[in-house]
């Protein structure tokens, strides 16, 4: 036989839990109501025990919220019925809340109670799961936070940066404060592309942080460490030894590259490209290598925006055509119409993208053979 308190303090660890929490204030799979097992004295206790089992009557007989179900048992103690609790209904989450009494779980369902009323149901489920997103923001910053997700899109900040958007009346301060938010309900709409590309490069914003980019000597002599991090702004700044140097979208792939004479590999810049603009890399042949899917190719065209002669690695037709069998559907597109910079050929290939079911390929499932073969015909073509 369980006391109310004991039963509380189940219903109080229950809201900690997100399926719980997420299954009854969002009402699915029936979650209402709550039918709580109290049980029965056990006959021995009449005998034993009986003061304890008084008590136990007593202390549900003063529950005043939710409905307690009585039944009649027959004891051979008592030789007569007696009426014992034996469930705990909880009818809704407010008398859930109630139930509790714990005020940090009645400050919480309050400011979801009024999350959940302005904003999209979107947006519902997360903002139910993760309580860290809101937790300590003001309520009226998070439901504004919750109007400029579904007003955002890809390309939407059109070259500004994001501190200057003016939707929804933010501060400049905004997206400093509530990115993780932001990109957290932008991921929900988007299929996680916004957490996949950066929050920056899905809005098409230039970046105002300074990435921390991995450099990788595919010479071996090069540098004094074969894999070394140097921040964005510093690469766009600073000359960099060897003669060919490869852009790569990904840093995940680095294990995927040969060795190579005098050649520097820069990996996981994305959209931040920014350091192309080197005057030190007019001397280099520099290539870019990217995943083939809509985003691949326009952060392509912003790389031969700052290095017109860039070559393009393994970003072809033919290549694509080889490994469809790879490739899986871009959900989000970087845009309806393909970018300035590209060649016709590739031009071709962002047009014929957008009509593929599946039409991204990442670098990630190309073979290393293919890799391999692809640098080094870039690398021979230079020595020759």
């Amino acid at each position: 036989m369980k006391s109310p308190n004991e039963l509380r303090k189940i219903l109080r660890k229950q809201w900690d839990d997100a399926n719980h929490r997420e299954q009854r204030l969002i009402g699915l799979h029936d979650a209402w109501p709550i039918a709580l097992s109290i049980g029965p004295p056990p006959p021995a206790f009449l005998t034993s025990q009986l003061h304890l089992v008084k008590q136990h009557i007593e202390a549900w007989r003063n529950v005043r919220v939710g409905d307690v179900i009585w039944e009649e048992k027959r004891y051979r103690a008592t030789g007569e019925y007696v009426s014992v609790p034996m469930f705990w209904n909880i009818r809704k989450p407010s008398i859930w809340v109630e139930v509790c009494d714990d005020a940090t779980m009645r400050d919480e369902f309050q400011t979801l109670a009024k999350l959940i009323e302005n904003s999209d149901p979107f947006f519902h489920s997360l903002l139910i799961r993760r309580r860290a997103l809101w937790r300590d923001k003001p309520i009226d910053e998070v439901i504004t936070a919750c109007k400029l997700a579904m007003r955002l899109g890809p390309g939407k900040a059109d070259g500004r940066p994001l501190r200057l958007l003016s939707i929804e009346g933010i501060d400049t301060k905004f997206f400093e404060r509530h990115g993780g938010l932001l990109r957290s309900m932008l991921d929900i709409r988007f299929d996680g592309e916004p957490s996949r590309l950066g929050l920056e490069t899905f809005l098409g914003a230039p970046s105002e942080g300074d990435h921390w980019l991995l450099v990788v000597d595919l010479d071996g002599g090069l540098l004094p460490f074969d894999y070394q991090r140097v921040r964005g702004s510093e690469l766009g700044n600073c000359p960099l030894p060897g003669r060919s140097l490869i852009a790569v979208e990904n840093e995940s792939c680095s294990h995927l590259l040969p060795a190579a004479e005098n050649t520097l590999a820069i990996l996981g810049a994305g959209f931040d490209l920014g350091w192309l603009a080197n005057e030190a890399l007019t001397e280099k042949r520099v290539a870019y290598w990217g995943d083939i899917d809509t985003w691949g190719l326009s952060f392509l065209a912003k790389a031969r925006s700052l290095h017109p002669d860039i070559h393009a690695l393994m970003m072809t037709l033919e290549v694509f055509n080889k490994h469809r069998d790879r490739a899986v559907d871009e959900p989000v597109i970087a845009g309806p119409t393909s970018p300035q910079r590209l060649t016709s050929a590739e031009k071709l290939l962002y047009e014929r993208l957008l009509n593929e079911p599946f039409g991204r390929l990442e670098q990630e499932f190309l073979g290393i053979d293919v890799v391999h073969q692809a640098v080094r015909a870039w690398i021979g073509t230079e020595a020759s």
